[in-house]
């Protein structure tokens, strides 16, 4: 497809890879064939007002209800004031930063129905990781929750290319509030190509230096009508909760884009603890919930405290999901978790299962509309029940902002995510670690999730990381960073016992040789584990 492109900013056509590198991209069901022109936000939020559904709620939070009729006129006062107040034209970049509330739903709208380019950001990045994003995606302006200006004022001493900030949640008469109140008239979207870019995400951070990668509208129309319509069954009658900030694509799917384009309702809520989660799920009458490994583990045991009765379907994602914490929430809520693998790279979830179709300790099955297959070193398909890399192709797919990375990610026209996986007789994929968590010690292959998984299953253990540390005798050896429950020391004898323990679990080879207690895991903003500076620290 090349159609006319809507933006008068070039930048995000001119830096896309070139077309040989681009992966194959298939539309092989009926939902995904979009038309040449396309906006995603006049499918997402306009067409619900047009056919008379505008008075259903579409966002919920503790400032009470915005309507889809009432968020489309707000989402309008924004565009406004981005295109006339501020002088953006489209394919212009607007950095977004805000925690999860309305207005940074209303705004992430906005600025794709203007026509311009979303480059949301995690309410914990510091002013290095902000400069580096403005200075990667040429970023003009920001719209900024007042509550975060310090850390991207500080950027903005340092990125002379980051001309203008607006803030939400200001009172003061530059502020965003006050001249949304100018606009009252409608905006009529920006007729943008289905492959404008409308959203460049960077990656989390959790091998390193990020990468950024380039959406179009397109991808996210079709992000929405694969994952959520094949394996959750999305109604308008849904309402969604959940952790993953709007920045992090996962977050974007969970608690925006795929709700709206259904018709139903998210609960968006700032500062989120399992208790608070659990206690929300109740007062909203949540029926999906979207969170992390962790934060099922620690909701477990809490979880009979509150009223959950509505929820009907929870999804994780993010992490791989251990056995332990799959079987402790549905001992404790009866319901069986979605586990599902997605990425920055491809925008959401291509492997998932749910109900009676999952495998305890399996990710899944390729999700309706993308393929799936594990390939070796060469890039060859290998036989069922082999260890080797995933690689996967479908209506998304990876398109680095001008990095040379993009040979890497994409080979053969094949995503290669960076998973090690085996896929089984019957189509289930089992993730086995990243490929640079897979720990080479004394001639054997282990993979630290593996390790992680049977010492979560010891009563002592909250969490854990595995990495494979340097040895002057072994070479390498496994190496677990352990945080404990409460009530429990980490000294030399629980060492040895939790050794002991996962002797017995998995192949006595894979017992981590060395032990470190410690408070807390290093993460990125998302939640993940960052596995690499633990390896860095060795």
């Amino acid at each position: 497809m090349n159609v006319y492109s809507s933006h008068i900013d070039t930048f995000a056509r001119d830096n896309l890879p070139p077309r040989d590198q681009w992966p194959d991209l298939i539309f092989t069901i009926p939902e995904v064939l979009y038309s040449e022109r396309l906006n995603c936000i006049v499918e997402l939020l306009d067409v619900h007002v047009q056919q008379g559904n505008g008075d259903r709620p579409a966002i919920i939070g503790e400032d009470g209800i915005l309507t889809y009729t009432q968020m489309q006129a707000q989402v309008d006062r924004v565009a406004h004031v981005l295109t006339h107040d501020m002088g953006l034209v489209p394919g212009n970049r607007v950095l977004l930063r805000g925690a999860n509330n309305a207005m940074m739903a209303v705004c992430w709208c906005a600025i794709a129905k203007a026509g311009l380019i979303v480059v949301a950001t995690m309410p914990l990045l510091r002013e290095k990781e902000l400069v580096d994003i403005i200075e990667k995606a040429q970023i003009s302006a920001a719209i900024c929750d007042r509550r975060l200006d310090a850390e991207l004022q500080a950027a903005q001493q340092r990125c002379p290319v980051l001309q203008q900030i607006v803030y939400f949640n200001d009172a003061s008469s530059e502020g965003l509030e006050t001249r949304m109140s100018a606009w009252n008239e409608p905006f009529s979207a920006v007729d943008t190509a289905a492959e404008d870019t409308v959203l460049i995400a960077f990656t989390s951070g959790s091998t390193g230096q990020p990468k950024a990668t380039m959406h179009f509208h397109r991808d996210i129309l079709a992000a929405c009508d694969c994952f959520p319509k094949s394996i959750l069954h999305m109604t308008q009658d849904d309402i969604c909760i959940g952790t993953p900030p709007l920045a992090f694509t996962f977050g974007l799917g969970a608690l925006l884009i795929f709700s709206l384009r259904v018709g139903a309702a998210t609960v968006l809520l700032e500062k989120l603890t399992p208790e608070s989660l659990l206690s929300a799920i109740g007062k909203y009458r949540a029926t999906i919930a979207w969170s992390s490994p962790l934060f099922y583990r620690q909701m477990a045991g809490i979880a009979s405290k509150f009223d959950i009765s509505t929820l009907q379907q929870c999804v994780s994602a993010g992490e791989s999901l251990p056995v332990s914490t799959r079987t402790l929430w549905r001992e404790a809520t009866g319901i069986e978790i979605v586990d599902g693998i997605g990425s920055t790279e491809m925008l959401h979830i291509f492997i998932a299962s749910a109900g009676h179709e999952v495998r305890p300790g399996a990710t899944g099955k390729v999700v309706t509309g993308y393929q799936a297959c594990i390939v070796d070193a060469d890039g060859q398909e290998v036989p069922p029940n082999t260890v080797g890399r995933l690689a996967v192709k479908g209506p998304t797919g990876c398109r680095y902002l001008a990095d040379e990375r993009q040979r890497t990610y994409v080979q053969n026209g094949w995503n290669l995510t960076g998973d090690a996986y085996l896929m089984d007789s019957d189509g289930y994929f089992w993730f086995q670690a990243r490929t640079d968590d897979m720990i080479i010690t004394a001639g054997y292959n282990v993979a630290g999730p593996e390790v992680e998984g049977a010492l979560l299953m010891h009563p002592a253990v909250a969490e854990c990381a595995v990495v494979g540390a340097p040895d002057a005798e072994r070479g390498t050896i496994i190496k677990a960073f352990v945080v404990l429950l409460p009530g429990y020391s980490g000294d030399a004898a629980l060492a040895r016992t939790l050794q002991d323990f996962v002797k017995q679990s998995i192949a006595p080879y894979k017992y981590p040789r060395a032990i470190e207690f410690c408070d807390a895991l290093p993460r990125a903003g998302t939640g993940k584990v960052q596995r690499y500076r633990l390896r860095q620290h060795e």
